[in-house]
């Protein structure tokens, strides 16, 4: 991605040929119960609901303050048209150079008009940087994710602070790690936790490792990113362009290429031209972004939440090694009350919804009753 004359040897000698190698591993790493779910495409549901309810859907903007910063935070609420109480779900989407609130839509309309006996409210939020929300150029680090995280959840001036402590937290990819690690220190205190193929390592650093040599390219590629110019030029050969998009979809976030349509590149792409699309990603793409630095401490985080609350995992099928083999690390983990495995590859809730809804229903309908 970098030439290899800016990043001596041994350099990641970032060019667009080798781009798909080490960004293979975008979204990285995925039991005591294991189920495995299967379906043969994307159209397909093995739910069985006969009886629907009319779902509506909002968006709208939360201004977060951060330091001497406010900035636009997009969202979406999609619920019933119910006079009933509603019981909460945050949705929060995978982390990555084209992360969006659009992955989680079709779950949360599949869960919201079930007609069962809880009237549940789903919500996803765009993290700041990343997006439809605002993308001001920071320091982006897993650290101000998660405080985005913690202050979107508690503030009163939140559209989710009237969720108090009666919610559920659906995460993918580092999302769904981010929120284990606040639940771990107490910052967030949801009733359960749904981690769709957890990750908890940016491209980089799973494929080119951690020394202090690494380190010191990374940070040479993530300036020369955010910089004037030779960013935008960077940024455009890396991330936003169609065939780089189409060829990481088609390679490693989805499971199916027949599932790559126009549409989602047209829709991705567009993101990537946003004002200050650049920055977030290269804290992603650089192990910024990363909430934890090991193996050991990912499982040490579902670990320490054991007893607490019920955390479900949704493996996938079809992920790429690296990432399957950091999701079959939770497959006996302590915390873990249920592994599930579906098809899917990095996004399995955007693939194939009907799958992942499912699974995430019946975690809930496991978990909750009409008086929790």
């Amino acid at each position: 991605m970098v030439s290899s004359a800016m990043l001596s040897a041994p350099s990641f000698n970032v060019s667009y040929r080798n781009y798909n190698a080490f960004h293979s591993q975008t979204a990285d790493f995925l039991r005591p119960i294991w189920v495995k779910a299967s379906s043969t495409s994307v159209e397909h549901s093995t739910a069985s609901v006969a009886d629907k309810v009319r779902v509506e859907f909002k968006s709208n903007n939360w201004q977060w303050k951060f330091k001497d910063k406010s900035v636009g935070i997009y969202y979406e609420e999609h619920a019933r048209d119910s006079m009933d109480p509603a019981k909460n779900i945050l949705m929060v989407p995978t982390i990555s150079d084209v992360s969006t609130v659009e992955e989680w839509r079709s779950v949360a309309k599949d869960i919201v008009q079930r007609a069962g006996k809880i009237n549940w409210r789903a919500t996803i939020v765009d993290w700041p940087g990343l997006g439809y929300s605002d993308r001001p150029k920071m320091d982006y680090s897993a650290d101000i994710m998660e405080k985005f995280l913690v202050d979107f959840i508690n503030s009163p001036d939140s559209p989710w602070s009237l969720a108090e402590d009666n919610f559920v937290v659906f995460g993918g990819g580092h999302a769904a790690t981010i929120a284990i690690r606040a639940a771990k220190k107490g910052l967030v205190k949801p009733r359960a936790i749904a981690a769709v193929a957890p990750t908890w390592a940016g491209p980089l650093p799973i494929v080119f490792g951690r020394d202090s040599s690494m380190e010191t390219r990374y940070g040479l590629l993530r300036g020369t990113l955010q910089a004037p110019g030779v960013g935008w030029m960077m940024y455009n050969m890396l991330v936003s362009n169609m065939k780089a998009i189409e060829s990481q979809y088609k390679s490693h976030v989805y499971a199916s290429s027949a599932n790559v349509t126009p549409d989602i590149i047209e829709s991705r792409y567009a993101l990537t031209k946003r004002k200050g699309a650049r920055y977030a990603p290269a804290a992603f793409l650089t192990g910024l972004l990363d909430p934890v630095q090991s193996r050991d401490e990912f499982t040490e985080l579902f670990a320490s939440l054991d007893g607490k609350i019920p955390i479900l995992v949704v493996s996938t099928s079809g992920s790429p090694k690296r990432s399957k083999a950091e999701m079959e690390a939770l497959k006996q983990a302590k915390g873990v009350n249920k592994f599930v495995e579906v098809q899917g590859a990095l996004l399995p809730q955007e693939e194939y919804p009907t799958l992942v809804a499912e699974e995430l229903y019946r975690f809930l309908q496991e978990n909750f009753s009409t008086t929790t």
